[in-house]
């Protein structure tokens, strides 16, 4: 509670004390009384949403007929600021409150009607413009929050993870092609495999964002259906038929994506599932980079007592006491944020078990960790992009070992049979000699034969080129 001068705002449990320079009322004075949890708030993107969601019901119910022209311009311009950010300050519910997330929908429509009670001239707390009647017409908590997190995760996606994805997608595809031509061991079980180019590495990598993208396309189209219109349980009670749709048709405009009212609000209301399958996607997200960032701090392993495949990018010292060290520190960063997306993920998993007949009781927190997950996300792949795949380049250590690689002796299997190769591999790995020197002493191959088999470059393409062993 503020210790400055007060106003009093009334709710429908009576009376209560607001600071005089706040936009929210009564109701939310009590939920940020009610829950002293945490430091959270759910966050500029959910708001926004909110903002949205209000500004374009107002336009809507004037339409229909069913809100005074002048109230609905009003509460118009006041969505509109909390859509924009101007607002912020006045959202102070914590993201621990009640589960459906009434208190939030309150504290929305309660800034905007103070807000639009300004704009035609009346005071803060006046009821010029109404919260429930006027703002929160033809609308229930039930179905606000629910529409707000599928909006607002649809647009991190859509304006801050996908576009992040999408350059460092095409900076691995530049690396495919600038490695193309350096031939490496392959490594399977971490230990030595046939050769591999290290382009077709970082073709594997780009290929796995390219197929995050395409889950998260597919988590945006299941984000645009919402559950507007169902009001308190689905029913649409107290709602205008034509709402919904007219809403979500100036959303679609608006925001330039696909959004509609769903056609089965039941489940819309008493579930998360699609909140559920949006965080899988962006688990298996964090979980291709950390793949991703784990294989290029490898490769740079060194530079002279690891694998020094790869040179990073030295962006900082690496320790405060061995001088010169420096150490993969974007790719540690980028593992560290996938680690946390898996938590966030845990956390919308178990919300999305708090679904009890008619109504979700845990949105709130799903909505924080989802949203949480995307600009995460977002920003640790630009940071990857811009500060250690950009800058990486490729040494001598992967093809000088190509020659020394034990699984060369693969590409003797189709001329002398598996056995005879496996015999040569474990004497050449006893003699620390290489696969081509006990090849000639044990084998009757040629030498022609021999650089035909054992040819590197060759070994990195699909092909059977000798015949099948007599033996």
């Amino acid at each position: 509670m503020s210790d400055g001068p007060v106003r009093k705002e009334k709710d429908s449990m009576g009376e209560m004390e607001v600071p005089a320079d706040v936009y929210y009322g009564a109701s939310t004075q009590r939920a940020s009384l009610n829950f002293p949890i945490s430091t959270l708030r759910l966050g500029r993107p959910f708001i926004r949403a909110l903002g949205l969601i209000k500004l374009a019901a107002a336009r809507v119910n004037a339409d229909l007929g069913l809100l005074e022209p002048r109230i609905a311009e009003a509460i118009q311009r006041a969505a509109k600021e909390v859509a924009e950010g101007s607002l912020d300050k006045h959202f102070v519910v914590d993201v621990f409150q009640t589960g459906s997330g009434t208190s939030t929908n309150m504290n929305a429509n309660e800034v905007i009607a103070n807000r639009a009670s300004e704009i035609l001239g009346g005071e803060r707390g006046s009821k010029a413009v109404h919260a429930n009647d006027h703002v929160n017409l033809g609308q229930s908590s039930n179905d606000v929050i629910p529409t707000a997190i599928h909006i607002s995760a649809l647009m991190q996606l859509e304006e801050r993870l996908i576009p992040a994805l999408e350059r460092l997608q095409a900076s691995l595809e530049s690396k495919a092609k600038e490695f193309w031509d350096v031939i490496k061991t392959g490594r399977t079980h971490l230990q030595d495999a046939t050769p591999i180019r290290l382009g077709q590495e970082f073709l594997g990598y780009a290929g796995q964002i390219e197929r995050g993208i395409r889950r998260l396309r597919h988590a945006q189209e299941e984000l645009g259906e919402v559950a507007l219109g169902g009001t308190a349980v689905g029913t649409g009670i107290n709602t205008h038929p034509q709402f919904a749709a007219r809403v979500c048709a100036l959303l679609s405009q608006e925001l330039g994506v696909a959004i509609q009212e769903t056609d089965n609000h039941f489940q819309a209301q008493s579930s998360l599932d699609t909140v559920l399958e949006a965080s899988g996607s962006l688990r298996t997200l964090a979980v291709s980079l950390q793949k991703i960032a784990n294989d290029i701090r490898w490769l740079g392993s060194g530079p002279r007592a690891g694998l020094g495949e790869l040179a990073l990018p030295e962006v900082q010292p690496g320790s405060s006491i061995m001088p010169g060290k420096v150490n993969p520190v974007i790719a540690e960063s980028l593992i560290q944020v996938g680690a946390q997306v898996i938590g966030c993920d845990a956390a919308v998993a178990q919300a999305a078990q708090g679904s009890y007949f008619e109504l979700n009781l845990m949105m709130p927190v799903a909505a924080h960790n989802v949203l949480e997950a995307i600009e995460l996300l977002a920003s640790a792949s630009q940071n990857f992009t811009e500060r250690c795949i950009v800058g990486l380049s490729a040494t001598q250590r992967g093809p000088e070992m190509v020659e020394r690689g034990l699984m060369l002796a693969t590409g003797l299997v189709p001329a002398i049979g598996y056995d005879a190769a496996s015999d040569i591999a474990k004497e050449a790995a006893k003699t620390g000699r290489t696969i081509r020197e006990v090849a000639r002493e044990k084998t009757s191959l040629s030498e022609d034969e021999l650089k035909h088999l054992l040819d590197a470059t060759k070994m990195t393409a699909p092909g059977l080129d000798a015949g099948p062993s007599s033996s």
